[in-house]
């Protein structure tokens, strides 16, 4: 809907560069409400006093004003709990449906506070303390995938754009660890920048390529096992610095 289809619609008359029409808001026997087009935004002005809104909303119920779409909700699908190294909640990263993610911490009360936590930690930042080999990966979902296949695995928040820390360095340090990047610029970008954090503070460090699959979930669901994963780890030339 243009300001010329309100205008011919509301049988408004020339005026300059735009029309003058009756205000479908108020009983108005002399036309009194402005009509202009600038830039593609159409501009309502009645003079006789009404509020813009009670304008558009005259206009909607004559259907010539078309409604805004409304932004679909966002619902959870998902939610994954940041702990500290005894387990204790920090924060959970929240999926949700339209595809988004976001940061919320317990406010003590039972409830949360939608933003970032101050500490940031190490996804299943307990078993990581504790094993000798950890994959890394970038996203939570892969993770979980890698833990349901035996393995120890983890991830940061954020994504392929967020900064690797030096205490995350620091928990992987004296243990192997395996990154397995995104098969995409950003995920290549990203596995570089921890491998250069990592290299001297390691015992050893492979960054596996997984071909023909976007992440190591697909490759799972592509029909490799465990097994392959393990000899192409095995296989896999340690990166030096």
């Amino acid at each position: 809907m243009n300001a010329d289809s309100i205008a011919r619609a509301l049988k408004a008359r020339h005026s300059g560069t735009g029309w003058m029409a009756k205000c479908p808001a108020h009983d108005d026997n002399n036309p009194s409400l402005s009509i202009r087009e600038v830039d593609g935004k159409v501009l309502l002005h009645c003079h006789a006093g009404c509020g813009q809104r009670d304008v558009i909303e005259a206009l909607k119920a004559k259907d010539l004003w078309p409604e805004r779409p409304q932004k679909p909700r966002r619902q959870i699908a998902t939610t994954y709990d940041y702990t500290d190294e005894t387990g204790h909640l920090l924060y959970q990263v929240v999926r949700t449906q339209p595809k988004g993610f976001f940061q919320r911490s317990p406010d003590g009360h039972g409830g949360w506070i939608n933003k970032k936590s101050k500490r940031q930690v190490l996804f299943h930042l307990q078993e990581v303390v504790e094993a000798p080999i950890v994959f890394v990966v970038e996203g939570e979902k892969d993770v979980e995938t890698l833990r349901s296949q035996g393995f120890v695995a983890t991830t940061n928040a954020g994504g392929s754009e967020s900064p690797w820390l030096p205490e995350f360095t620091a928990a992987l340090a004296v243990r192997e660890v395996i990154l397995i990047p995104d098969n995409d610029r950003p995920g290549r970008e990203r596995a570089a920048r921890i491998a250069r954090a990592l290299l001297g503070r390691v015992t050893r460090l492979v960054i596996l390529d997984l071909e023909g699959a976007k992440d190591v979930t697909e490759w799972f669901e592509k029909g490799h096992s465990e097994l392959e994963l393990i000899e192409l780890v095995e296989r896999g030339q340690a990166t030096t610095a």
